[in-house]
């Protein structure tokens, strides 16, 4: 991949694909193609044959799927397990079609078993039973995996799948009813912080930018405490002083580790330009597991990451915990000894990382 590769990033505008292009702009690359989500929907066939016998990129990083947290994901089932099939097998196929000389394909840690011994490996795929909530997510992505394989294995295509832990940064997803654990808190806890400082404005500054459900910054006091509340953020009366509370699913117990989308994106150009499938397949007969897991190696609980938040947003109310919400898998952490051994490591840690993206949220 050199400067003048016409480079496609699918999903431009997300998490990730947004982090991989900063990074490629950083790096000195400009000639980039992109399908904007309102004029290009990827899940309909025709629409991407078009876009690519017309365009022909050479290059693809494949981050457009419908992503969200454990309740979006338990409750749109549906949703998640077709439209993430659909958006990869076009795009994987019509590369394939016109001689993309490289895909980089983007998974996620809940391919793994929901019991994977710790830390995870990438042999343990197709080990053991799912997590059941976000199973038709991560059944899309196991699949997504195993095209690339096959399409190398029978077509002698170059695409690579890598499996990232979880993701923050900037341009994250922060809507309350679908997003992961961690943009969830920092802004759970910026309007908490809000709430007990009495600033109105910033509360309808951030319901004007993200209404939720409806409820904007025009709405009236009564509706946006009600809102908030609903989502476990209320002002409450302690030792006769007025107080925020926040209160957050499960017990705070379960493990996480937290990679920075620029530090995703660093590893994904890293591999674009320096590792091929031949690099990965092994010499056995049965080629599998060829995928790379992206983290940092370390986790904390979900109790230590709100603590964290709450230091880094200045949310000086309290936290509870409603135990009868669901925790999730008890532990997912990455082993990263594949990437580690072709040449790559995170640079930036969380409390870093955190910073930057309270920064971005409150500037936005």
């Amino acid at each position: 991949m050199d400067f003048n590769s016409k480079i496609y990033i699918a999903g431009h505008t997300g998490l990730v694909g947004s982090a991989i292009h900063r990074n490629l702009v950083e790096k000195g690359f400009s000639n980039f193609v992109f399908t904007p989500h309102k004029e290009y929907d990827l899940t309909n066939q025709h629409v991407v044959k078009v876009f690519f016998e017309k365009e022909k990129p050479e290059y693809i990083f494949l981050s457009a799927a419908k992503v969200g947290g454990i309740v979006a994901n338990n409750t749109y089932r549906a949703d998640f397990i077709y439209q993430n099939l659909q958006i990869q097998n076009n795009i994987i196929h019509y590369s394939y079609l016109n001689g993309v000389k490289k895909l980089l394909f983007l998974g996620s840690s809940c391919i793994y078993p929901k019991n994977c011994p710790q830390p995870i490996r990438e042999e343990h795929l197709l080990t053991d039973e799912l997590e059941y909530t976000n199973e038709p997510y991560a059944i899309a992505k196991i699949a997504g995996i195993k095209m690339c394989e096959s399409y190398n294995l029978q077509y002698g295509t170059n695409f690579i799948a890598v499996m990232p832990t979880n993701l923050y940064g900037p341009n994250d997803n922060y809507n309350l009813e679908t997003s992961h654990v961690l943009p969830a808190l920092i802004r759970k806890m910026h309007l908490g912080k809000c709430l007990m400082n009495n600033d109105w404005d910033a509360i309808r500054h951030d319901l004007n930018w993200r209404p939720i459900e409806g409820v904007s910054g025009d709405s009236d006091n009564n509706d946006i405490l009600n809102i908030l509340s609903k989502y476990g953020i209320q002002l409450i009366t302690h030792n006769s002083k007025l107080t925020a509370t926040i209160t957050l699913w499960g017990s705070g117990t379960p493990r996480r580790e937290f990679l920075y989308s620029d530090d995703l994106a660093d590893a994904c150009v890293y591999l674009m330009q320096n590792i091929g499938f031949d690099d990965l397949k092994g010499n056995s007969k049965d080629v599998k597991n060829t995928h790379i897991n992206i983290g940092v190696g370390t986790d904390l609980t979900i109790k230590e990451l709100a603590e964290i938040i709450k230091n880094v947003v200045g949310f000086d109310g309290s936290i509870e915990w409603d135990t009868s919400k669901p925790d999730g898998t008890k532990q997912k952490l990455l082993n990263v000894d594949k990437l580690n051994s072709l040449g790559w490591k995170p640079k930036i840690n969380l409390e870093e990382g955190l910073a930057k993206v309270y920064s971005n949220y409150y500037a936005d």
